[in-house]
C-alpha cells in the first residue's frame, strides 16, 4: 500500500475508484465532433498500429500524425535513416509471387514477432495487399487486421464485380459485356449482339492493368493473348474508346463517404514501364481537369462508396475513371479495394494538411472511436481549388528487354536539376514536403545494389512540385530530364557465365 493511500479512509479510496472508473468511461463514450478533436485523438493515441508492406511508399509520412504508428518493410528504401521503419534482416524464403507472400513472410520473421512483442499493447495491422493467410498470421500476433476481410475485398476487387456494383450504383461502365470467350468468333458474335463493335478491350477478372488489359482489334490480336482469355471465366470486355486515365480515393465512414481530389494518371510511358497500358504514375492539381468532370467525377465516387457501404464494405479505396477525349463522359475503370499507389498523392495534398490526411478516417473509422462529422462540408472544403497544390510522382521501372546485377542505384533522398539538365543528389531526406522548387525532386529508391535488375523491375519513384506532363498528357521536357538523369544513376554488371538468369520468373506483381 503506497503512503498516499495508507491514511485514507476506506470512503475516499472508493470515491477515487469510483471517479476513475467515472473519467475512463466518459473518456471511452467522448465522441469526436471534429477535425481538430480527431486529430488530437491520433496524437494520443497509445495502440501499436503497424502499416506492413514491401516499402513504406504507400502511407510515407503517416507516422507524423499518428502517434505509436511504424512501418515494418522488405525493403530499406532509407538505408536505416528513417526512425520509424523497421526492416528485419534477410532470410532464406520461397519465391514472392505477390505483395501478400511478402506480408505473409515479414509476419512469421522472428525479429519481426519480437518487435511487435517488445513493443506491446494491442497491435493492429494495416496492409497494401493481404489474404487470409495474412489474416490467420495476424490472430496468432494477437493483432487486428484494420481493413474489411479479405474474402470480402477480393470479392470487391473482382472487375466484372465493379461493374455490377456500379451499375447499381448508378455509376456506368463504358459500354460493355460480360461474358466468357471460348474464341475469337465466339467473342465477335458477343460483341455484336452487345452492339459494341469489333474494337475492343478485354480484362480479365483480377490483376493489374499492365499485365491483364488486351486491346483486341482483330483475329491476330486475340491469337496473341488467347491463352490470357479463353478460360478465364467471365471477360469485361469493352468498346475501346479514345480516352484518358483519372484516378480518386475515397473513403467509405458510417458518417459518409469522404472524397480526394480527382487526380490525372500517368499510363504506358515507355520511359516510365515496358507494360503497355500499365500505370506509371499520377498528378495532382486543381486544373487539371474541367471543373465539370471534377464535379462529376467527386458526385460519382460519393455514390459508388455509399453502394460499398450498403455492400458491408468501409474504409479506403479508390476508382479508376476513364474520360472520354470527345465527349467528356465519364466512365468508371475499375475499384481498388485498398489504399494503392496513388495514396501518398492524395495524403500529402494541401488539403489533407490543413485538415487530415484521408488515411486518418479510415483508421477512424476502425478504431471503434465514435464520431460525428459533416461529411457533406468536409467534401466540399476538399473540393476547393485552393486547397489543392501541384504535385507529381513517376514510378520508374527498368525498361529494357535485359538482365543484370546492380551495382549502383540512386539513393532515397532530395535531388537537385541543374542548369544543363543533370540531376544530382543534394541532402539525404524522408519528407517529400522538403522539396523547394521544381527543381527539386523527392526520390524513394527501390533497387538496391546486389539485386537483380530486369525488364519492368522497380528502380523507384520520383515525386516532384508541378506537372510532368503536358496539357496534352504527354510526358514534358522537364520529365523526361528528371527520369534520364535518374536512370543515368543505376549501373549494372552481368551475370556470372554460369548463370543463365534470375531465379525469379516474369515479376507480374507490383510491389507498390
Amino acid at each position: 500500500m503506497s503512503l498516499r493511500t495508507k491514511h485514507w479512509p476506506a470512503s475516499a479510496q472508493n470515491n477515487s475508484r469510483t471517479q476513475k472508473l467515472k473519467k475512463r468511461t466518459t473518456n471511452m463514450a467522448t465522441v469526436l465532433k471534429n477535425i481538430s478533436e480527431i486529430r488530437r485523438f491520433f496524437h494520443r493515441n497509445e495502440d501499436p498500429i503497424y502499416f506492413i508492406s514491401a516499402t513504406n511508399f504507400n502511407l510515407l509520412g503517416l507516422d507524423e500524425w499518428v502517434k505509436n504508428f511504424k512501418y515494418i518493410c522488405y525493403i530499406d528504401c532509407y538505408g536505416g535513416k528513417h526512425p520509424n521503419v523497421f526492416c528485419p534482416s534477410e532470410q532464406p524464403h520461397a519465391e514472392f509471387q505477390s505483395i501478400e507472400d511478402i506480408n505473409n513472410y515479414l509476419l512469421q520473421h522472428k525479429e519481426v514477432i519480437d518487435f511487435i512483442k517488445r513493443r506491446g499493447g494491442k497491435p493492429k495491422f494495416v496492409f497494401l495487399m493481404f489474404d487470409e493467410e495474412t489474416e490467420r498470421l495476424s490472430k496468432e500476433l494477437g493483432a487486428s487486421v484494420w481493413f474489411p476481410k479479405a474474402k470480402l475485398r477480393t470479392s470487391m476487387d473482382n472487375k466484372i464485380e465493379t461493374v455490377r456494383i456500379g451499375n447499381k450504383a448508378g455509376v456506368p461502365s463504358v459500354p460493355n459485356v460480360l461474358a466468357e470467350v471460348k474464341s475469337y468468333d465466339d467473342l465477335k458474335k458477343t460483341c455484336e449482339k452487345a452492339g459494341i463493335g469489333h474494337d475492343l478491350v478485354l480484362q480479365s477478372a483480377f490483376g493489374d492493368s499492365g499485365h491483364t488489359t488486351f486491346f483486341i482489334k482483330n483475329e491476330a490480336d486475340f491469337r496473341r493473348h488467347e491463352s490470357e482469355i479463353i478460360g478465364e471465366g467471365e471477360i469485361k470486355i469493352m468498346k475501346r474508346i479514345d480516352c484518358r486515365g483519372a484516378a480518386i480515393e475515397a473513403c467509405a465512414t458510417k458518417e459518409g463517404t469522404i472524397v480526394g481530389p480527382l487526380m490525372t494518371e500517368l499510363v504506358g510511358f515507355k520511359e516510365l514501364t515496358p507494360y503497355r497500358g500499365g500505370w506509371c504514375g499520377n498528378e495532382i492539381l486543381a486544373t487539371a481537369f474541367p471543373p465539370k468532370v471534377r464535379d462529376k467525377a467527386r458526385e460519382l465516387t460519393f455514390k459508388f462508396g455509399e453502394q460499398l457501404r450498403k455492400e458491408g464494405y468501409r474504409g479506403y479505396f479508390e476508382l479508376d475513371f476513364l474520360i472520354d477525349k470527345k465527349t467528356g463522359d465519364l466512365w468508371l475503370g475499375e475499384l481498388n479495394p485498398r489504399i494503392t499507389g496513388a495514396s501518398s498523392m492524395t495524403n500529402h495534398a494541401a488539403f489533407a494538411h490543413a485538415d487530415a490526411p484521408l488515411f486518418l478516417f479510415h483508421l477512424l473509422e476502425f478504431s471503434k472511436k465514435k464520431f460525428n462529422l459533416d461529411v457533406d462540408e468536409l467534401n466540399a472544403r476538399w473540393a476547393d481549388p485552393d486547397n489543392i497544390d501541384g504535385w507529381s510522382q513517376m514510378v520508374i521501372k527498368h525498361t529494357e528487354d535485359s538482365v543484370d546485377i546492380c551495382t549502383a542505384a540512386p539513393e532515397t533522398g532530395i535531388y537537385k536539376m541543374k542548369e544543363d539538365g543533370s540531376v544530382v543528389f543534394d541532402r539525404f531526406d524522408y519528407h517529400r514536403r522538403a522539396v523547394e522548387s521544381e527543381n527539386e525532386a523527392f526520390f524513394l529508391s527501390i533497387l538496391r545494389p546486389g539485386e537483380y535488375r530486369y525488364e519492368g523491375a522497380d528502380i523507384g519513384i520520383l515525386v516532384t512540385r508541378g506537372r510532368s506532363m503536358t496539357k496534352g498528357f504527354q510526358l514534358n521536357e522537364r520529365a523526361k530530364k528528371w527520369i534520364h538523369g535518374i536512370k543515368q544513376s543505376v549501373d549494372g554488371k552481368p551475370l556470372p557465365t554460369a548463370q543463365a538468369g534470375p531465379e525469379l520468373s516474369d515479376p507480374a506483381f507490383k510491389i507498390l
